[in-house]
């Protein structure tokens, strides 16, 4: 009988164990989705949306669905759904993994200022008035109200739903992998004069790091909140061993 498998996703690291354990004849997963982008990318494996209810509904749900194995491949930032599943897992006895990219390290030539949040970062921008680049996603934009003297520029997926927001903010949508070159072009066109980035870590997205280190910006990075982590595992190819580690003999 195959291994049921939850994976916690919304990451392209979730996508990429999605697409490497699709058609494994050994695994029976399905990818959880928090729902926060209505327009998800296609998966090849079955997909579930919503939330489950906190920590007791994660229990219900894996011991209802009997699931033998949990994989949190929820964003570095996602430290609510890390904690509740952690919980989970000790009280039902199933085996997690968390697969957390390694964050992003300052190179030569960076220019960053590293805080512990969404609002240190707002307050780190000065009062006198700036040109802004926010990538972090939609859901902390209502934060930077706080400081309406400067213009701000939001890439995002799809546009955020909160009612205060600066005054001063265009919205630019759009789904990364985005590329150094394209990168350095939209800093120079906007003008812009600080980069407030998470540090998310990955690939997808470190062209923004990499064009504002071209062009001498400093970018405000927002530090990773502590995250409970079960077996942690930094590549895809290793969470793929462990989960086929816990295949009982014979399937």
């Amino acid at each position: 009988m195959a291994l049921k498998v939850l994976i916690l996703g919304g990451t392209t690291a979730a996508s990429a164990l999605a697409r490497k354990i699709a058609g494994d004849a050994r695994l029976a997963p399905v990818l959880s989705l928090a729902g926060r982008t209505t327009n998800p990318q296609p998966q090849p494996i079955p997909v579930r949306v919503g939330g489950f209810g906190g920590i007791e509904g994660l229990v219900h749900f894996l011991r209802d669905e009997a699931i033998d194995a949990v994989v949190d491949a929820t964003h570095p930032y996602a430290d609510q759904m890390s904690t509740h599943v952690v919980a989970a897992s000790k009280q039902t006895g199933v085996p997690l993994a968390s697969l957390v990219r390694p964050d992003w390290k300052r190179e030569a030539g960076d220019r960053w200022q590293v805080v512990a949040d969404t609002e240190a970062a707002a307050d780190a921008l000065g009062a006198e008035p700036r040109r802004i680049f926010l990538s972090l996603g939609r859901q902390d934009l209502h934060v930077f109200a706080r400081a309406p003297q400067h213009h701000y520029l939001a890439r995002l997926i799809e546009r955020p739903d909160q009612e205060a927001l600066p005054p001063d903010l265009r919205l630019l949508q759009a789904r990364g992998p985005f590329d150094r070159a394209d990168e350095e072009r939209l800093l120079r066109q906007e003008r812009i004069d600080v980069l407030v980035s998470k540090n998310a870590g990955g690939a997808a997205t470190y062209a923004k790091i990499e064009a504002a280190r071209a062009l001498g910006l400093p970018v405000v990075m927002i530090a990773r909140p502590y995250k409970p982590a079960g077996v942690i595992l930094a590549e895809v190819e290793a969470c793929v061993a462990w989960l086929h580690g816990l295949v009982p003999r014979g399937v």
